[in-house]
């Protein structure tokens, strides 16, 4: 502390009450106006208190202060501090007047001015280390490898050079302040307007997100990017960084190896390495769901070549190929089988979902203007599934399975989809049923079957404590069996029941002893119309006293519109009981609108066959929109099944889906009863 006073004895007043007070003060005394600027400078003091002789001292003090030291408060010692003196002071720059005969205020004044100087002192150090920070983050990003671009508002506020090298620009001043939907295909704008909403609001966690970039020459380029929050000119911002690839020797060895395993036209494996990678998949149990080969061809493909040239027909094949790849996802297994066949091992939820994901593909070749040399052209494509089956499944079967039902989708005309599974049209179907139903008997004699728990996930934020619970089988040997291997010999055999009710029973003991947020039950049509179904249910209910409302049964859309009536009286019934009621596998039928309006339920479940095609498909964002509108004003709560990337879940939160539920958010899990 600085005393600026006229004799010695105001600066050991002061001294005096401060240290009484406990603090470890320093004053030094400087008597002479012409000495005040070294001691700023050399001092640095953290307080000035100036004892004015004479009329105009004060401004003459505080101009010196304002000139070499502005940000140390000046105040003024008085004879007597009324309130014009203390104007008078504050008037020249002075934070406050005290006297010497009020120490108790005087120590009040030093001792806030003292705590308001450090306290900016320190601020300014912060902002000044954040300044440093920016300009050090702002190297970095130009000389990063790495392509960055910020984003506020959906505009490109700055970007680095390697985003603009990614892009193909001349420079950023080409890309900064644009829209960033304009340098991206139309397909990836849903996903990215979802994934920037939720990583602004901190709901977005090392996710990588898909889109195809719009390069200057009007070019598509696949990218993946990572999204992180960040701010720009002091103001919150996103950062799309599309990461610089490192790789090692080892890496480069796997990319050369897998090289020569691929066609380089196509990309695609060859047979040889096509037929082994699809060997070892199926050797391995699926964690679950269904598999199916897919054996795909041009339609008329040899009159095609005859009109083109077989050089102009080996392109048409190559962008079939192509089409094709953008509508697979990273796990199935795709190849050249022969001449004009394409081979893959599809692995998804359920057969609807194979068969939506053939058609989709069939609806998008038939519109697809394919462009050979100067020439322009439209093909349709045939498909054939084969079943592979869980158990002891063998690839020849089910390459001629595929390819059988291919060759009966080109008789038919073409331009479609045809399954076959010789299982279900020979006598094996008799011998298979007959080894499972002694199998399941035993199971629910022996108490050997087992829940699983798949977390249903919320997309604003919060946990919502609710699962969807699947059955599993164990054999003898305690080894876990997928629904698919019996449930189909459970249904023609008038099983499905019995194990429902195994399944109910479990869920409500479940349900009393963890208390979870909700638990979805699916429920066969055998216990959906069964009228002993809900007074079977009272008595399960007070035997486990489980609270209702945690346990939601779910029937599936299609199921529902077979028999609107009897499932409207079971929802209404189970509801009354407190029990709440979902559609599953929603939004594929011939009418969901109306089945919607018709029956009381808490929540639909969107179609999986829907969202595995959602994030590049503008036609079926517009249809899930629909669902999603409609039942909200119903207040009727929406989840998406069987969602398996990030830029899906990007998709549905831009369209106002609550839940999700998938292999993305989590696999099934044990329950521990």
């Amino acid at each position: 502390m600085i005393v600026f006073a006229p004799t010695r004895d105001p600066v050991e007043a002061i001294n005096s009450h401060l240290r009484r007070a406990g603090h470890a003060v320093h004053c030094t005394w400087i008597p002479a106006l012409g000495d005040l600027g070294d001691a700023l400078t050399q001092l640095n003091p953290e307080m000035l208190i100036c004892q004015p002789r004479a009329d105009g001292e004060l401004s003459a003090v505080a101009a010196v202060r304002t000139q070499l030291a502005p940000e140390v408060p000046l105040i003024a010692l008085l004879e007597a501090a009324d309130e014009a003196a203390i104007a008078a002071a504050l008037a020249v720059g002075a934070r406050d007047a005290i006297t010497l005969a009020r120490p108790d205020r005087l120590r009040a004044v030093i001792e806030r001015e003292f705590r308001s100087f450090r306290l900016e002192r320190a601020l300014n150090a912060t902002l000044q280390s954040a300044r440093d920070y920016r300009k050090q983050l702002e190297t970095v990003l130009q000389r990063s490898n790495d392509a960055i671009a910020q984003v506020q508002e959906g505009i490109v506020v700055d970007a680095n050079n390697s985003w603009v090298d990614v892009f193909g620009l001349g420079n950023a001043a080409q890309i900064v302040g644009q829209p960033l939907m304009d340098i991206f295909a139309e397909s990836s704008h849903a996903a990215l307007k979802g994934a920037l909403v939720a990583c602004l609001q901190g709901r977005w966690t090392d996710h990588g997100l898909k889109a195809d970039a719009q390069r200057a020459d009007g070019s598509l380029l696949p990218l993946e990017f990572v999204l992180s929050q960040g701010e720009f000119d002091g103001e919150p911002c996103v950062r799309l960084i599309v990461p610089a690839r490192k790789r090692d020797e080892r890496e480069l060895a796997n990319e050369l190896a897998d090289s020569v395993r691929r066609d380089p036209a196509t990309g695609l494996y060859y047979r040889r390495p096509l037929l082994e990678a699809i060997g070892a998949r199926i050797s391995t149990p699926a964690r679950g769901g269904v598999r199916y080969l897919a054996m795909l061809r041009l339609d008329k493909f040899a009159a095609l070549e005859r009109e083109i040239g077989a050089l102009a027909s080996e392109q048409l094949l190559i962008e079939f190929a192509a089409m094709l790849r953008e509508h697979t996802n990273a796990a199935d297994v795709t190849g050249r089988f022969s001449g004009t066949a394409l081979l893959l091992l599809l692995e998804r939820g359920n057969e609807r979902d194979v068969e939506t994901w053939a058609e989709q593909f069939v609806a998008r070749v038939a519109k697809h203007v394919f462009h050979v040399g100067t020439k322009t052209l439209s093909a349709t494509c045939s498909i054939g599934l084969g079943v592979v089956p869980h158990g002891n499944p063998n690839l020849d079967d089910a390459i001629n399975d595929a390819i059988d039902a291919c060759r009966r989708a080109r008789h038919q005309g073409g331009g479609r989809v045809a399954t076959l599974d010789r299982a279900d049209t020979d006598s094996r179907v008799q011998a298979y049923d007959q080894v499972w139903v002694k199998h399941i008997k035993a199971a629910l004699l022996e108490n050997r079957f087992r829940l699983v728990q798949q977390p249903v996930a919320s997309l604003r934020g919060d946990d919502p404590q609710m699962f969807d619970v699947l059955v599993r089988m164990l054999d003898h040997q305690k080894k876990e069996v997928l629904p698919a291997d019996f449930m189909a010999a459970a249904e023609r055999n008038d099983l499905l029941r019995n194990i429902d009710r195994w399944v109910v029973g479990a869920s409500l003991s479940f349900a009393a002893q963890r208390r979870p947020g909700c638990l979805f039950v699916r429920l066969a049509k055998d216990s959906l119309l069964d009228p002993s179904f809900p007074g079977w249910l009272d008595g399960q209910r007070k035997a486990t006293n489980a609270d209702p409302a945690r346990v939601c049964f779910q029937v599936t859309e299609e199921i529902a519109a077979a028999y609107v009536r009897p499932i409207t009286a079971l929802a209404e019934a189970v509801k009354a009981r407190g029990f709440r009621f979902a559609l599953e596998r929603f939004g594929g039928g011939r009418d969901p609108m109306g089945l919607l309006a018709s029956m009381p339920v808490d929540f639909i479940k969107i179609d999986g066959a829907l969202v595995q095609g959602l994030a590049g498909n503008i036609e079926l964002q517009q249809q899930v929109r629909a669902l999603v509108d409609a039942a909200a004003k119903r207040r009727i709560e929406t989840i998406a099944e069987r969602v398996e990337d990030a830029n899906t879940m990007a998709v549905l939160w831009q369209l106002g889906v609550q839940f999700i539920q998938g292999y993305f958010v989590n696999a099934p899990e044990d329950v521990q009863i």
